[in-house]
Order: C-alpha cells, then sequence, then structure tokens
C-alpha cells in the first residue's frame, strides 16, 4: 500500500467510526450533474456515488481503500442500490464501457503525471456522447503535500482541466483555496465537461 493510500484508508477508518458521511463542497457541486450511468473513479468512501445511487443512477464505484469499498458495498446493500463496488489499483484501473458520467474526485493527483494523464484519456474515451467528465484535482501552488507519495504524485496546472478536455462544453469550471494544516495550502480545480 503506497503512502497516499494509507493515508485515506486510516482517515476512511475514522471517518466510518464517527459516522462523517458529510458531501465535501466538491461532491456537493457536482451531485446534479451526477446521473445516469455513472463510473466514480476513487469514490472514497461513496459519499456522492451513494446519493447519485439514491437518485436512481447506475453507479460503478472504484477505489484503492479496502475499509471504503466495504462501506459502499454494506450501503448498497442495505439500501437496495443496486450499486456495483470494486477494490483495485485505481491507477491501473482499464475502464469499460461507456458511461453517462465519469468522476474523478481528488483522484488524478495521486498517480505519476504519465498514468494520471493515461486515465484522464481513457475517461474522455469512456464518457459517452452527451455525457460528462467531472473531475477535481490539486493544482500547481498547494503547499500541504503530507498526503503524497514521494514521487508519486502531480500537480496540474490551474488550468490544464480545461485544455485537456477542449473542446467539450464546460458545464463548471471552479478552482478553490483552502487553509491546510502548518500554514499550508490547498488549490483545487474542478471541471465538469460534457462530450460533443
Amino acid at each position: 500500500m503506497n503512502r497516499s493510500v494509507e493515508f485515506f484508508d486510516t482517515q476512511f477508518r475514522k471517518q466510518v467510526a464517527n459516522r462523517d458521511f458529510a458531501l465535501n463542497p466538491f461532491e456537493t457541486a457536482v451531485l446534479p450533474f451526477v446521473r445516469g450511468r455513472v463510473l466514480d473513479l476513487g469514490c472514497g468512501l461513496g459519499n456522492l456515488s451513494i446519493e447519485a445511487a439514491r437518485k436512481g443512477a447506475r453507479v460503478v464505484a472504484v477505489d484503492s481503500s479496502p475499509t471504503a469499498i466495504v462501506r459502499v458495498v454494506d450501503v448498497s446493500r442495505a439500501e437496495d442500490l443496486g450499486m456495483t463496488a470494486v477494490v483495485t489499483d485505481v491507477a491501473a484501473y482499464r475502464i469499460e464501457g461507456n458511461y453517462d458520467a465519469i468522476v474523478a474526485i481528488g483522484l488524478l493527483m495521486f498517480m505519476p503525471r504519465d498514468a494520471a494523464l493515461r486515465l484522464l484519456g481513457e475517461m474522455k474515451e469512456h464518457v459517452a456522447p452527451g455525457g460528462l467528465a467531472i473531475i477535481n484535482v490539486l493544482v500547481q501552488g498547494t503547499t500541504y503535500m503530507d498526503m503524497f507519495d514521494p514521487g508519486g504524485y502531480c500537480l496540474f496546472g490551474r488550468h490544464e482541466l480545461e485544455e485537456h478536455l477542449a473542446p467539450w462544453r464546460l458545464e463548471l469550471a471552479q478552482h478553490d483555496s483552502f487553509d491546510a494544516p502548518g500554514g499550508t495550502k490547498k488549490e483545487f480545480s474542478t471541471v465538469v465537461a460534457r462530450k460533443p
């Protein structure tokens, strides 16, 4: 398990123990776009996937954290949501089939740049015509680095997602800055882009 997966698996165990399943600000912003056949890559505890499934989406949720996937499976079974949950090395995951929405919130920056760009390209290929790519990443200017595996991450340029998704129509493009421990910062880019 690399440092990033360990960091989040530990965090997820704490959140499960505390029953802390609130949507983060990025998930809240994109939830209205998450419908139809959905692939949620790096789903974490599945908060967004579960809310989308409750609204009728058919969700495949993928994460590297066993703790996260157990929670998704438990909720899906308890509420009869029919979700598919997969624990795997997300960086090596291969997408099969097309989706109305492919989500990667807080995922791509935890991979070396070549792996992140490969997965981004695969996402673009497997979004159905008229469907959406929903992506959130940390960008340059971020100084909080404790969660990263040294040498196994990339910070995107501030507008790099928009450039990679051109000429898709932007439904949402926002930048957010948050204070982080030790006087550091987290700088985020969130993009929802519709495939022609």
